[in-house]
């Protein structure tokens, strides 16, 4: 387990350079700072409580965890996305922006429910073994 936190570790140090580089390249930054300003005040005041709210609301039991850690990444997800999903009109150069990304953003939000439903049923299933397997009292 250990070393698997040690390479996570280093694959993230690893992209965090990577990220860092690519700053290199960009000569003004105040856009860049300003991104950044708003994903941290979009996460912090907007995404995480209404998270935390939708999962004390929706959600009893075992699951809860389950439910806002799936909905914290689908509200990261689209703070990363909205810049191109908001982008006015078509771009000049349609290579610029290839793909579909309405719907492939839409295909990753399935994805992430997906996974936090096929995790929230093993937990479930998991929990009743442990119930048979319990004497009673």
């Amino acid at each position: 387990m250990k070393a698997l936190r040690v390479t996570t570790g280093a694959a993230g140090v690893a992209l965090m350079g990577v990220g860092v580089s690519l700053l290199m390249d960009v000569r003004d930054l105040s856009d860049v700072l300003l991104w950044l300003g708003g994903a941290v005040v979009l996460h912090d005041l907007v995404i995480a409580p209404l998270v935390l709210l939708a999962g004390l609301l929706l959600v009893r039991g075992g699951a809860r965890g389950t439910v806002r850690g799936a909905l914290l990444v689908m509200g990261a997800l689209t703070a990363v996305a909205l810049p191109v999903l908001l982008r006015p009109g078509r771009p000049a150069n349609a290579s610029v922006l290839p793909l579909d990304y309405g719907r492939n953003w839409l295909i990753a939000l399935a994805a992430v429910a997906a996974v936090a439903a096929v995790a929230a049923l093993w937990s479930a299933v998991r929990g009743l073994g442990r119930a048979r397997r319990r004497p009673d009292a």
